[in-house]
């Protein structure tokens, strides 16, 4: 009878390891959104052009930069499906830029660039109904302007 009470308490213990565990383990876009804020803020101060290929520590294929006021629901349907709870911009200014690898999202950057230290902007030829698209086999050359401690790449 104690060991089928001690067993069971064992495997209530796992489950709730690995129930935490999963709640803590971080989204592959959020993972890669960290890894290319430090490369763009890594950015040297004599910098004036970046290729943005060379700040993206991760594989893409693709880069959407949605509007401001962009509809959530418009956003999943650009991108292809439903990713995560992601948030509308609400104002001028923020970023909403959504990077995908084989049709996967692969990094997302959403915010102020004064929130986040810094931030990315480009409009290109290639627009998809309330976002520009970039591909990366396009001409990926970007100005780097900094505004007190924020990093700006714009093309």
């Amino acid at each position: 009878m104690k060991s089928k009470k001690t067993v069971v308490i064992i495997v209530f213990g796992i489950i709730c390891i690995a129930i935490v565990m999963n709640l803590l383990k971080k989204e592959l876009w959020d993972v890669n959104e960290e890894l290319l804020k430090e490369e763009v803020l890594s950015i040297g101060n004599s910098v004036e052009t970046i290729n943005l290929l060379d700040v993206t520590p991760f594989d893409w294929d693709v880069v959407y930069s949605f509007r401001p006021y962009t509809p959530k629901d418009d956003i999943y349907e650009t991108v292809g499906y439903k990713w995560d709870t992601i948030s509308e911009t609400v104002n001028e200014g923020m970023n909403q830029i959504v990077f995908l690898n084989d049709g996967k999202v692969v990094c997302y950057l959403y915010g102020y660039p004064e929130n986040n230290g810094y931030g990315i902007s480009f409009e290109s030829e290639n627009v998809k109904d309330a976002s520009y698209m970039l591909n990366s086999k396009d001409d990926l050359n970007f100005q780097v302007e900094r505004s007190d401690s924020v990093v700006f790449l714009k093309k």
